[in-house]
């Protein structure tokens, strides 16, 4: 039965048993994630079709036994929930998560999270281009990614040389930031102080955009500081990368990975990198990937750029847990 449960991956897993709880209780759960992990469930739950009673009750199974095995309230709950956070979207953002829980700063930034990347612009457009960066350099990378994508190319380029000179923002930098969006900073809070942007960032932010944004983003940053581009640029991961990895990263991946994701990026990969991911998989469940994707009619180049980033964000993701050590093709090694 142990196999069973761990024979198809566990995002749809997840997805079979938000399905199974019902409408009222599955809100209730996404609205704790972050917004790309309720658009990846939501998608997985939107293809999600005819599944057998059997598989239901093998994930509700496997969700009671977890249920009854769970110790009681552990003293240190911070620590709990940010090894917690860590397992779910790695250790710098649990880090920074529980940051903001513990200090009872930054509610407004922290609600920029579920707002459209539309309604962001709104609230931040007007504002000077350091306020631009400063917010930015603290939500999700694909939602900031969006934003930049709306404002004018050079303007976009200026935010990000910003972006990655942040270091730091003192408390009552980041009171003023909650003000813009409407929310007052807690009261008598601490005066402290948080990492924030960097190079580091800027790459989360390009890693996040399309290709024609990535580039025309990278391009701008060449422009304005040579040295900060080559940084950023070999802090890139793109899927072409994968090229790169070892079996075990591979292996690593392919558990992350629904099937049916997979199979829709690579049909826009180079041989190499297919076989790299058939070479890694039982035979049988290569053969019937290859059945899927001859079957598959004409795919838009956006949705397997799409699906090419949803890899990229779990290889991303093991490397931030440590699991898998990424490289790119500018690596160099002597």
């Amino acid at each position: 039965m142990a196999s069973d449960k761990s024979a198809f991956p566990g995002i749809e897993r997840a997805a079979i048993l938000l399905l199974a709880l019902g409408e009222d209780e599955a809100a209730t759960v996404l609205k704790h994630l972050e917004p790309r992990e309720v658009d990846a469930l939501s998608a997985q739950m939107t293809r999600l079709a005819n599944v057998p009673a059997e598989r239901v009750g093998t994930v509700l199974e496997s969700f009671r036994e977890r249920v009854e095995s769970t110790s009681p309230i552990p003293a240190d709950s911070a620590e709990y929930v940010k090894n917690v956070l860590t397992n779910l979207v790695g250790k710098q953002r649990a880090e920074l998560m529980v940051e903001r829980t513990l200090d009872g700063d930054s509610v407004g930034i922290e609600a920029l999270r579920w707002m459209e990347p539309r309604v962001i612009m709104q609230i931040i457009g007007d504002e000077h281009p350091q306020v631009m960066a400063s917010v930015l350099s603290q939500i999700d990378g694909r939602i900031a990614a969006k934003v930049l994508a709306m404002l004018p190319e050079e303007m976009g380029g200026d935010v990000l040389m910003r972006i990655a000179a942040l270091e730091e923002l003192p408390h009552a930098a980041l009171a003023e930031l909650d003000q813009i969006v409407g929310k007052r900073a807690a009261a008598g809070a601490q005066s402290t102080a948080r990492k924030v942007g960097g190079p580091r960032t800027v790459a989360d932010i390009i890693n996040a955009m399309d290709r024609e944004s990535s580039d025309k983003a990278l391009g701008q940053l060449e422009v304005h500081d040579v040295e900060l581009h080559r940084k950023v640029r070999e802090m890139l991961f793109v899927f072409e990368d994968i090229g790169e990895l070892d079996d075990r990263a591979i292996q690593a991946i392919l558990r992350g990975v629904a099937s049916d994701v997979l199979a829709v990026a690579l049909r826009g990969a180079e041989p190499a990198i297919s076989e790299k991911f058939f070479r890694n998989m039982s035979k049988r469940a290569g053969e019937i990937m290859k059945e899927d994707m001859e079957a598959r009619g004409p795919i838009k180049l956006s949705e397997v750029e799409a699906a090419q980033s949803e890899v990229i964000a779990v290889a991303l993701k093991l490397a931030e847990e440590g699991t898998i050590v990424l490289t790119n093709s500018s690596d160099e090694y002597v």
